[in-house]
């Protein structure tokens, strides 16, 4: 009997073990949590309707959060030439949506004297600043002539965003900002630690042909945000639904995870449909889609 109860005791641990080892053990579980990472949804897939159609969309597909990225004639949210009156209202058409706006996009001449570029970029983190936005955009510059000019002024943006309490971050967009070595060479020149990046997987391919994954391990200590779309080959439509091009958002978001990373995710893209109902339905797949992702990693 005594021998018997002894084989009893040492099977059970073993059972217990195995089914640890298999994933199925509460210590394992609990060491590697789904992320839970804020998702929202920027507005360029509704340029071609108002506002407040824009706004509707969006709610209805199901995000909480949106990011003011594509400036339409009606629309110059945080620009320059923006008027207090027009800020004003924009402020209020926020509030009353319901959604909260976390980004508005810079837009800098490089062509002119640095001072004149640089006191436009204090106007547009001030209207940021007046909006709530926690984060100002740029997108880098293609002219090579250009570049010392474009980092001496993100350098005086990110120290006055600093100030504000806007963080100035540049999204991967070809040029000197294509990928890790050009990124890299731009944190580098720009030297602040309020100047980061808003890592987009899509346009790693859609610029440059790289390896989204490869190209973000080196420089993943400087992404507070992730722009999502899908690409299939470089120059290739990007308003597409997730999972049909060659984006490996899995293995993005691990590097991302494994660095420490907490949001936000904007969604960027989505097929666009003939009407804002239509798109929000595709906005709202993608969003699915994601969810789908983070719960596996």
């Amino acid at each position: 009997m005594e021998r018997t109860r002894r084989e009893f005791i040492c099977e059970s641990t073993t059972l217990l073990a195995g089914a640890a080892l298999l994933g199925d053990g509460p210590s394992l579980r609990a060491a590697a949590p789904a992320v839970k990472w804020p998702i929202g949804c920027f507005n360029r897939p509704w340029t071609k309707w108002t506002f407040d159609e824009t706004l509707n969309a969006i709610k209805a597909a199901g995000y909480a959060t949106t990011g003011l990225l594509s400036r339409t004639k009606a629309d110059p949210f945080i620009a320059a030439d923006a008027t207090p009156e027009y800020l004003d209202g924009l402020k209020r058409t926020l509030a009353a949506s319901g959604l909260t706006a976390n980004m508005g996009a810079l837009r800098s001449r490089h062509d002119i004297p640095l001072e004149e570029t640089v006191k436009s970029l204090r106007k547009e983190i001030d209207n940021a600043a007046f909006l709530g936005l926690k984060y100002a955009m740029t997108f880098g510059i293609d002219d090579p002539a250009q570049f010392d000019h474009y980092f001496q002024s993100m350098a005086r943006a990110a120290a006055y965003g600093a100030e504000k309490g806007v963080q100035v971050v540049m999204k991967p967009h070809g040029g000197s900002s294509g990928a890790a070595d050009e990124i890299i060479a731009a944190m580098k020149k720009v030297g602040h630690p309020n100047f980061k990046i808003w890592y987009d997987a899509g346009n790693i391919i859609y610029y440059t042909g790289k390896d989204p994954v490869e190209e973000l391990r080196p420089i993943v200590q400087y992404v507070t945000g992730f722009c999502a779309k899908d690409c299939a080959e470089p120059k290739s439509e990007v308003m597409i639904q997730f999972g049909t091009g060659k984006v490996d958002f899995a293995g993005v978001f691990k590097v991302l995870k494994a660095a420490g990373f907490d949001g936000p995710v904007m969604v960027e893209c989505c097929a666009v449909g003939d009407t804002p109902e239509a798109t929000a339905q595709n906005a709202r797949a993608n969003r699915e889609f994601l969810e789908k992702v983070l719960a596996t990693i």
